[in-house]
């Protein structure tokens, strides 16, 4: 599967689905003062992409698996001794280029050694290296728009039928069954321990992760 920049706005139409809200014609500065009105202790997620704001209303499925999805890339970094720098659903926002987003996690590894822990200049420093997207309810590809933009080299994408990587290839996202981050996990692998977290609690979740990735790395 390929995700190529959209060709124009005029594509998308006012729409509301389940826990997302759609709104057209929306200026540079309303959205940066919906940001400042609605601070950053909120649940809800802004994307903007070409004065169009998406506003993603995360339920509770949505944050289980984002939050399990976390802790097993934190876990990667500290078997396979990478630096990491998480900065969850931190805001990206460009006005140069007209997009903003929240990712609901991102992370900095290959780059980690280049922000600063605390304060981000995105105007300066690379985008997130991994980028994490849960999207229960639709196939928009809004939000890798402006990954693009950001050049973003790599996303996991969740939705009901299960997770995809995908990896920014000559200003396209092609889906990958690997990590361009973790060439040892494939998006079957992380189907498989998303599958036993229904049945089983997170740290034993993350402990059958870690026994798993360790007898993978003793084969090596």
């Amino acid at each position: 599967m390929t995700i190529s920049p959209m060709s124009s706005t005029k594509e998308i139409a006012p729409l509301f689905v389940n826990n997302a809200a759609v709104l057209p014609n929306i200026s540079w500065q309303t959205y940066e003062a919906l940001l400042t009105d609605m601070g950053e202790h909120r649940n809800i997620r802004l994307a903007y992409y070409q004065e169009t704001l998406e506003i993603k209303m995360p339920l509770e499925l949505h944050e289980a698996i984002n939050r399990i999805l976390e802790r097993l890339i934190v876990a990667l970094t500290e078997e396979l001794g990478l630096n990491v720098k998480s900065f969850g659903s931190t805001t990206f926002n460009r006005k140069d280029l007209g997009v903003g987003v929240e990712p609901d996690s991102c992370f900095y590894i290959q780059n980690a050694h280049l922000v600063h822990r605390f304060k981000i200049d995105i105007y300066n420093d690379p985008a997130p290296d991994l980028v994490v997207e849960v999207d229960l309810y639709s196939s928009r590809d809004r939000r890798f728009y402006i990954y693009q933009q950001l050049s973003v080299p790599e996303i996991w994408r969740y939705n009901r039928t299960g997770i995809k990587i995908y990896t920014l290839q000559d200003d396209e996202y092609l889906e990958q069954e690997y990590s361009l981050t973790f060439p040892i996990i494939s998006s079957a692998i992380l189907d498989a321990f998303l599958k036993q977290a229904e049945s089983i609690d997170d740290n034993e979740l993350i402990r059958n992760f870690r026994t798993w990735l360790q007898q993978q790395l003793n084969q090596e």
